[in-house]
């Protein structure tokens, strides 16, 4: 199975299996410069849509060639999973979006793609975003099938809502003291033990600013990719991820050099404790280019 470099999804476009431009967008069509979709059938789908919904799917795989998109379908649930593994042509798609994964399901959720090639990327939006010790827990169990895990997604309106909390458009969820410290405790978790995590959602479509302002705090935060919402936001992310030319050169430096500790533009480097961050600006700087 080759597993996915989550540096080249880009932001991630959600689009409702109902959607009327379905076919172009995951053909790549409509938005040329998209990188990775979601095809939804759990939130963007009200109950009444949902079989029509799955009509559009499988009309979709018929047809579909796959091309440098990557695409990815999120289920309503587990049973819901189980008949789209079944339809005809799914195994063109790369991956799926595991929604709700929890210490409930999880076992499950991953014993139904022993047989097949997808790319996972688990979305944990319960209780276990708050308690360290069943977050931990989970991690071990995604653990094992760390080969085929893209990277791991957390809720963050499912977060807000277990808080009671709403979040303006100008607030990071990183200025909020109880969010802030459940993010942290997620990126903690599960980026020590190798994982990539998305960003949260920005929910404010329409402002540019704050969206721009989003994607910059993930960057600080260690966080890469985020669902969108809007293709306004298409390239506005594939501009953000691109790397300046004076952090290209300190990755390159630190990524070559023989020299354990040395100076680099007036601060201290060290070549094997700064090579993943390192690694990383070099791996955007490949897929997305210099500002």
């Amino acid at each position: 199975m080759k597993k996915i470099n989550y540096i080249e999804l880009g932001a991630t476009l959600f689009v409702p299996a109902t959607h009327k431009s379905l076919e172009s967008i995951v053909g790549g069509i409509k938005y040329p410069n998209l990188r990775s979709v979601l095809i939804d059938t759990e939130d963007g789908i009200d109950v009444k849509s949902l079989e029509i919904s799955l009509k559009r799917m499988k009309k979709l795989l018929n047809s579909y060639e796959k091309k440098q998109l990557f695409v990815f379908i999120r289920p309503k649930n587990i049973e819901l999973l189980k008949e789209i593994l079944e339809f005809e042509g799914v195994d063109k798609i790369d991956g799926f979006i595991l929604p709700k994964f929890s210490l409930s399901n999880a076992q499950e959720y991953l014993s139904l793609f022993k047989d097949h090639e997808f790319s996972l990327m688990p979305s944990i939006e319960g209780e276990e975003l708050f308690n360290f010790s069943k977050l931990s827990e989970l991690r071990d169990i995604i653990l094992t099938n760390a080969d085929r895990i893209t990277l791991v997604r957390f809720g963050l309106e499912d977060m807000l809502r277990g808080l009671g909390m709403k979040r303006s458009c100008k607030d990071s969820v990183f200025d909020l003291s109880a969010p802030s410290v459940a993010v942290g405790n997620f990126i903690n978790t599960f980026k020590s033990v190798g994982f990539a995590v998305s960003g949260g959602v920005y929910p404010c479509f329409k402002d540019k600013e704050g969206f721009i302002k989003d994607v910059k705090r993930d960057l600080k935060e260690g966080l890469f990719s985020k669902t969108i919402i809007h293709p306004d936001h298409i390239e506005l992310s594939n501009n953000l991820y691109k790397v300046t030319q004076e952090e290209y050169e300190e990755a390159h430096k630190i990524c070559t050099s023989k020299e354990a500790v040395f100076g680099l533009n007036g601060k201290m480097a060290e070549s094997i404790t700064m090579q993943p961050y390192s690694k990383v600006i070099l791996q955007r700087a490949k897929v997305y280019g210099l500002r």
